[in-house]
């Protein structure tokens, strides 16, 4: 696998800690020192489907590439207003797309996981350009009168163009869900049907900060050492370790227990928060286009997410 085009779009909105204390019992300090988080952006005159096609069309644009010659499209999304048809199938039409697509919805490791299933799909022979969209708005999930979870997501939009060029580069992934939804889950009603008994639970986004940060350092750790060990390399020989954007005291207990230079750890939640799946591409984009990423550079993608959903991939630039 080789990605040959990346591309991220962002809302223009831009919303400091310093705004949200002024409606949240909240401030700058106790937000950056818990979270890492400076600032985010939030949609407000945009749409997730805006900022998906935008995405998509910069990765295309960067591997010039025609929409007319992708031969698949995957879209990693959590929720948007669309139940049907697909948020792929609207996008493939925006960008002049003539191809399948599915939209796929493993949480914040959604990007992981379809590197994978582009690989698969690379290896039966049956593609050969497939573009990655991770598109999310988890602004729309939480309840703006707390704190927990509102003061930590932003929306935005990542992408990649891969294709089956060089299959040795994607050198190893590890996939794993381990069922536990109490700690992060998000409930809405479905329409009114008189023949249902069952009530409709609706509410905004609960996450409990304790177990989710206990499961998502053990949950990286185990997958980057799992894919060490399918592998000849060691932490060491990894130019940059992409990890999900979700808070910064997990991505610093990750790297201690490398014990790696912060250096190899690039982040942007201080701007973004915590973008869901959209955090590693976004995070891609920037650093490929900032020139930080050089050929045969090695790269280990960590995401987690609820479900509890993980996963992590060893790839060759």
């Amino acid at each position: 696998m080789k990605i040959i085009g990346t591309g991220h779009a962002l809302p223009s909105l831009v919303v400091t800690n310093d705004t949200l204390s002024k409606f949240l019992d909240t401030s700058d300090e106790w937000i950056t020192t818990r979270t890492g988080i400076k600032e985010r952006r939030i949609l407000s005159t945009e749409t997730l489907l805006d900022l998906a096609v935008e995405a998509g069309k910069n990765a295309l644009e960067h591997a010039q590439l025609d929409p007319k010659e992708l031969d698949f499209i995957i879209v990693s999304n959590v929720a948007n207003n669309f139940v049907t048809p697909s948020l792929s199938s609207i996008i493939q039409g925006q960008l002049g797309a003539t191809c399948p697509c599915i939209d796929i919805n493993v949480a914040c490791t959604g990007f992981v996981y379809a590197i994978d299933m582009a690989d698969a799909y690379f290896k039966t022979g049956r593609y050969e350009k497939i573009l990655i969209i991770a598109a999310e708005e988890p602004s729309k999930f939480v309840d703006w009168k707390a704190r927990d979870a509102s003061i930590l997501f932003g929306d935005g939009a990542g992408a990649a163009v891969v294709t089956n060029e060089a299959p040795e580069n994607l050198i190893a992934i590890h996939l794993n869900t381990t069922c536990s939804t109490e700690p992060l889950f998000y409930e809405r009603a479905m329409e009114p049907n008189p023949f249902n008994e069952i009530p409709q639970p609706s509410h905004p986004l609960i996450m409990n900060g304790r177990e989710v940060y206990k499961l998502a350092v053990s949950s990286s750790i185990s997958d980057i050492q799992k894919v060490f060990e399918k592998t000849t390399y060691t932490p060491q020989d990894v130019s940059l370790y992409l990890l999900h954007q979700a808070n910064t005291r997990i991505l610093e207990t990750i790297r201690d227990f490398l014990k790696e230079p912060i250096e190899k750890f690039p982040r942007n939640i201080h701007k973004y928060g915590n973008t869901s799946s959209a955090s590693i591409p976004i995070l891609l984009d920037e650093l490929n286009r900032e020139g930080k990423i050089k050929e045969n550079d090695l790269l280990m993608f960590s995401a987690f997410g609820g479900g509890f959903c993980t996963g992590a991939a060893l790839i060759r630039w």
